[in-house]
């Protein structure tokens, strides 16, 4: 039951967090259209668009890592972890998750700092300050921290039990 509801609830997030690194990515493209067309043809020596395009991708970068959290798509050790027996391989696999989810804690707690420390610092080109741009860090470390409770919710370190070992394929 916990586990049916864990899912749902990540799915709903990684939908929405998904169509936002989405429209970040088309406002992306459209910035550095934006800045190709002004260098190019135009020659109004826009200011902003360089600047504009690395915040975009920014917030989408950190925002997709919540999405890679809950799709298990990050990078694992598949090959060694395979081959352990399936119960210290599920405790492994939960002791993996349980150190993700201190290290996300750890970057959300230290980047709320991060990110306060930019309303002193402005951004020239816009005119304003560095903040909104800064609270990528710790609004992507939250997200983490919450897929990651709810995929361990969700999985509890099973997430590999249908690949198998070497040896087993190899007998088949």
């Amino acid at each position: 039951m916990a586990s049916a509801l864990a899912e749902r609830i990540s799915l709903g997030i990684n939908r929405t967090v998904e169509a936002i690194v989405a429209a970040l990515m088309v406002a992306l493209v459209i910035d550095v259209w934006i800045g190709v067309v002004d260098r190019y043809w135009f020659h109004w020596q826009l200011p902003w668009p360089e600047t504009l395009a690395r915040y975009l991708m920014i917030w989408a970068a950190m925002l997709a890592v919540s999405s890679g959290i809950a799709r298990r798509e990050h990078i694992g050790l598949t090959a060694f972890l395979v081959a352990l027996p399936q119960k210290a391989r599920n405790a492994i696999l939960i002791c993996i998750d349980i150190l993700a989810l201190a290290l996300f804690a750890y970057v959300l707690w230290f980047g709320i700092g991060f990110a306060q420390s930019g309303s002193t610092r402005q951004a020239m080109i816009f005119g304003a300050t560095l903040e909104p741009f800064f609270w990528a860090i710790p609004a992507s470390a939250l997200l983490a921290v919450i897929q990651l409770v709810l995929v361990v919710l969700r999985d509890r370190g099973t997430q590999l039990d249908h690949i198998q070992p070497d040896e087993e394929r190899a007998q088949e």
